[in-house]
């Protein structure tokens, strides 16, 4: 099967900076939209960010949760199979595990709210944002 998986979780003070990576094995990354989605105590996984498939002119549209738009940034290095998040000005409530998720329906648009369109996915990476 197709198994991403998530590295760049860890400990954090309010205000600092993660990024995030996820390795997507043995495909031509290009084709498929990526998703990230984080899992917190008591809540719903929830969409975090996504980016679509790329277009050879474009790396891919991408969408954000309002939770995290201007804080968050996701890219894609098709050459490597990576995907990253880069997480700045982080907050305690952006503690959880993050996953990786991936679509093979090639498109050139994704939605956060999507999370049922996503067919593989990692084992999660933990982000901890404390003092």
């Amino acid at each position: 099967q197709l198994q991403p998986v998530e590295s760049g979780g860890g400990l954090v003070q309010p205000g600092g900076s993660l990024r995030l990576s996820c390795l997507v094995s043995g495909v031509t990354l290009d084709y498929y939209v990526i998703g990230w989605f984080r899992q917190t105590p008591g809540k719903e996984r929830e969409g975090v960010s996504c980016i679509s498939s790329s277009d050879g002119s474009s790396d891919g549209a991408t969408d954000y949760a309002d939770a995290v738009k201007g804080r968050f940034t996701i890219s894609r290095d098709n050459a490597k199979n990576m995907v990253y998040l880069q997480m700045n000005s982080l907050k305690p409530e952006d503690t959880g595990v993050y996953y990786c998720a991936v679509d093979h329906v090639w498109s050139l648009t994704c939605g956060v709210g999507l999370l049922n369109e996503y067919q593989y996915w990692g084992q999660g990476t933990s982000v901890a944002v404390s003092s």
